[in-house]
């Protein structure tokens, strides 16, 4: 056969070829691989994830003046504050209170003393006309019955009835007499107890007085210590420039222990439970990725609350830090892991590989197919499950759903050795729980629990 006559052959073998592929149909029946898993024998360790943030353990208070509501203050709002960040001394300018408020107090104040000595010197000027006109009039009595008593001396010759007179005339006088001596003492009396009671006045505004000029003189805030100034937050955001102080909290800002710090965190009311003091737990800071701190919970609330941002009740934890970093500062945000089992060995798989019915079971690959197999689960993290029965070392399992997954046959446990793992699950669960609750009771909250290597702490709330 000529060359000529190969070639042609060979090219309309080709075009053959080609032409079934391009015209054939696809084949319907062909199913996506499955995703296979091993079961690997392996330590696990279960952790609880939260956000936190940041703060120092221990801070010196800067107040504005405090006793407010014993001259009638109830708030003072910030006219400046330095910025947060800034490292202050001792006794160095920190804030200064708006002043408006308290130089109107002041002044009322002065006017209410004045408006008191005026009525001090009325009531003596007053207190003085009527105690003379009261002795004037005492005078006149006496001097009435010298007259009585010689009218009385002289008509001793005079007729019965004009002698009886003369006595009763000077009966009456006495009587004047004693009454208006006593009108006398009485009008002093009360002229002595209103004096005082104006006196007493004035006492009470003249304290006010000297406390408002007390406070007036704490109105600029320095610094009780040297320090980096943190501006303090309540329910409304940070405390700033323009912000109000309550004369409940008159707290400014706070002189943060950098050498201390803490971050508070929330821990949902699913979890909580897992959660004990001396647990060791991890601490990343947003703001310095790759970064990670060791720490151990310290506290736990025992009473859930309704927090902002979140949709269940949740609980305060707090993790204590043993190393920090000198660029730690607080208020930046956090995120804590806390280990709260830790299995020493266990079989595991992907936690895709779990599915449930009215049991849990997993698509088990075997020689003779997939089949369903029942399964005992245990403890699980956030990427495996521990599985307690139904599954050994180097089993395969598929981690989606085969397509002819209503045909497969089902692997069920038998009772006793499916009863008997949940047991065997249970009591290695409570050992450790134990194990970690005698522990816990260990742990006191004053204290600074560190590892062997040392360090200072972060707490979580």
């Amino acid at each position: 056969m000529k060359r000529s006559q190969l070639i042609a052959i060979g090219g309309i073998l080709l075009l053959l070829i080609g032409a079934y592929f391009f015209f054939r149909k696809p084949d319907t029946t062909a199913t996506s691989e499955n995703l296979l898993a091993v079961v690997k024998e392996a330590p696990m360790a279960v952790n609880i994830h939260a956000p936190g943030e940041l703060m120092a353990r221990r801070s010196e208070k800067i107040k504005g003046p405090e006793g407010l509501r014993s001259v009638g203050l109830y708030q003072l709002t910030i006219a400046d504050l330095v910025p947060e960040g800034t490292v202050v001394k001792e006794g160095q300018f920190i804030a200064s209170l708006d002043r408006t408020e308290m130089d109107s107090k002041i002044k009322e104040s002065q006017a209410e003393i004045d408006k008191i000595m005026t009525q001090l010197d009325q009531a003596k000027i007053d207190t003085a006309i009527e105690m003379r006109g009261l002795r004037d009039q005492l005078v006149n009595i006496r001097f009435s019955m010298k007259e009585k008593e010689l009218s009385l001396e002289l008509s001793k010759y005079e007729p019965q009835s004009i002698i009886q007179q003369a006595e009763l005339d000077l009966e009456r006088a006495k009587r004047d007499l004693d009454q208006l001596e006593t009108k006398l003492m009485l009008t002093k009396e009360k002229s002595i107890a209103k004096i005082e009671e104006i006196n007493a006045s004035y006492r009470q505004q003249e304290i006010k007085l000297n406390r408002l000029l007390e406070l007036q003189s704490k109105m600029t805030v320095t610094a009780p210590k040297s320090g980096m100034v943190i501006y303090t937050r309540d329910w409304n955001g940070k405390r700033q420039a323009g912000s109000q102080v309550s004369a409940w909290d008159p707290v400014i800002a706070e002189l943060p222990d950098l050498s201390e710090m803490i971050t508070k965190a929330y821990i949902n009311e699913v979890d909580i439970s897992k959660v004990m003091p001396g647990q060791k737990a991890k601490v990343s800071v947003d703001a310095f990725p790759g970064k990670e701190f060791s720490g151990m919970v310290l506290t736990k609330a025992n009473i859930g609350e309704q927090v902002r941002n979140f949709d269940t009740k949740v609980f305060e934890v707090i993790v204590l830090l043993n190393s920090i970093d000198s660029l730690l500062r607080p208020a930046m945000t956090t995120g804590i892991s806390i280990l709260v089992d830790s299995i020493p060995t266990s079989l595991q798989v992907p936690l895709e590989a779990i599915q449930v019915d009215s049991v849990s079971f997993v698509y088990k690959k075997t020689k003779g197919g997939i089949t369903k197999q029942e399964v005992v689960t245990g403890p699980a993290n956030d990427i495996s499950i521990s599985v307690a029965a139904g599954l050994e070392k180097g089993d395969q399992v598929i981690l989606n759903t085969p397509s002819n997954a209503e045909d497969l046959s089902f692997s069920y446990l038998e009772s006793a050795n499916k009863d008997a793992a949940i047991e065997k699950v249970a009591n290695e669960l409570a050992a450790r729980m134990k194990v970690q609750a005698d522990f816990s009771k260990t742990i006191k909250a004053e204290e600074s629990p560190t590892e062997e290597s040392g360090g200072t702490r972060v707490i979580f709330f």
